[in-house]
């Protein structure tokens, strides 16, 4: 009997043993930043800001040439036209800060899918090297916080080698 549960503890210890874990680290910023494709990303979300950038200075020029018309006449208007042109301007000031809010969220949009393939074509290598070394697990070391990594299990290098890039 007890040779019996001898036989099946050994059995279990073997099979927990062979059932580890292999856990592996990337920096997954530090790849996209050496990327190729990078240059162009950010060079279209910078014309997309460009565009941007020139459609609030056309709302500021006819803001700041609607102020300065109604500073130029305010002594010839009636107390009903200057309300009327200070509502006009009011409103005009609301559209420019939707519009100032609406472009950083519309940037970062644009920014996020323009690195949507960069990101796919990472986690692609990434399972790709996992699997070629046996790692059950990869951790992305960007925005997490660690007490230890061992350097033996990041794979950085490895996923740079894979798309070719060279440090």
């Amino acid at each position: 009997m007890k040779l019996k549960i001898t036989f099946i503890l050994t059995l279990f210890f073997i099979g927990f043993s062979n059932a580890q874990t292999k856990v592996g680290t990337v920096d997954s910023e530090l790849v996209i930043s050496k990327m190729p494709q990078m240059k162009g990303v950010l060079q279209r979300v910078e014309n997309y800001g460009k565009k941007l950038d020139s459609s609030f200075q056309i709302k500021a020029t006819e803001y700041k040439t609607k102020v300065d018309s109604f500073k130029a006449e305010e002594k010839l208007m009636t107390d009903d036209d200057k309300k009327t042109r200070i509502q006009e301007l009011r409103t005009l000031e609301q559209e420019m800060g939707k519009f100032r809010q609406n472009g950083s969220a519309m940037m970062q949009v644009q920014r996020e899918q323009s690195l949507r393939p960069l990101y796919k074509k990472l986690s692609e290598v990434i399972a790709e090297v996992a699997k070629t070394n046996g790692y059950t697990h990869i951790l992305t070391t960007t925005g997490n916080e660690f007490g230890y990594i061992d350097e033996r299990f990041d794979i950085t290098k490895l996923v740079l080698d894979k798309l070719g890039i060279k440090e």
